[in-house]
């Protein structure tokens, strides 16, 4: 048997539209993992934002992987070690601190498990903050944390702010950060060259494995680097256009369990088919 490393997106992808796994799709991710594959949950979130699917599907058993902050950090969930990161620059939080107070914008960062703010709290510092069900600390500055690992510094402002201010921003520091929005309101301020492909290289490297052994599987724009590195790239029923366009494999949209027809095809086989329903439907 050949092992196989299977990527997922989280939202859109591995949950259905009311942000759940649902139970085929669970029960298959672990009858994988008990037959030597490894599974990887790749997010837009910060690594203490995953928590909540890894006993879910078993991770602290079987060791699987996250990679987190859209691939700025790739961590082992059996052992906590981070094995491989892309941190942002010692002097990025203190600086893009000093100008959200200058502009009246929000902005915050993560370390472990907490959201660090250094500005007012507002609406979308809140949302931020409960959908990754974190703590969060108030601090009046972030040298303390120079000689953190940071991977991502957020910037908030009401979208017609945020667009001019991601705008002015990625001006200044083209060629040495990666600056977009998430979201309307969301200006992501991260490492240059954060991508979940890369991240997934650095990991196949720490496993000795080939781009050959990986299935990736997402939906939206920020997957796209992944589905284009793996050795098949996979675009769930629901995902933009673009993301279908850049795909090997077009399969069923995350409310159909579209996981479970590549799991039985590409990994299981024809001749193990263990999750029947949708096998022969739904690939393109």
């Amino acid at each position: 048997m050949k092992k196989k490393v299977l990527v997922l997106d989280i939202d859109g992808t591995l949950t259905n539209s009311r942000k759940e796994i649902s139970t085929k799709t669970r029960e298959a991710l672990i009858h994988i993992q008990e037959k030597g594959h490894i599974v990887v949950l790749a997010s837009g979130r910060p690594t203490g934002g995953l928590r909540m699917y890894l006993d879910e599907l078993d991770f602290p058993r079987f060791g699987g992987y996250t990679i987190s902050y859209n691939g700025a950090c790739v961590t082992n969930t059996k052992t906590g070690e981070d094995v491989y990161k892309n941190a942002l620059p010692d002097y990025v939080a203190q600086w893009m601190h000093s100008y959200a107070l200058e502009h009246d914008m929000g902005m915050c960062s993560y370390v472990g498990n907490e959201l660090i703010c250094g500005t007012r709290v507002d609406r979308y510092i809140e949302r931020e903050t409960t959908l990754n069900q974190f703590e969060r600390r108030q601090v009046d500055s972030f040298e303390p944390f120079m000689r953190t690992d940071l991977y991502k510094v957020l910037l908030t402002a009401v979208p017609t702010r945020a667009a001019e201010q991601e705008k002015r921003l990625a001006r200044r520091f083209m060629g040495r950060l990666s600056i977009y929005r998430s979201e309307p309101f969301f200006i992501e301020v991260m490492a240059r060259g954060v991508n979940k492909g890369d991240a997934i290289a650095g990991l196949l490297e720490r496993l000795g494995m080939e781009r050959e052994d990986v299935i990736a599987c997402g939906d939206g724009l920020n997957d796209l680097s992944m589905i284009r590195y793996a050795g098949l790239g996979v675009a769930m029923g629901n995902a933009q256009q673009e993301v279908k366009e850049a795909a090997d494999v077009v399969t069923l949209s995350n409310d159909e369990d579209g996981l479970i027809p590549i799991i039985n095809t590409y990994i299981l086989n024809a001749s193990c088919r263990l999750f029947a329903g949708h096998e022969d439907s739904g690939i393109a």
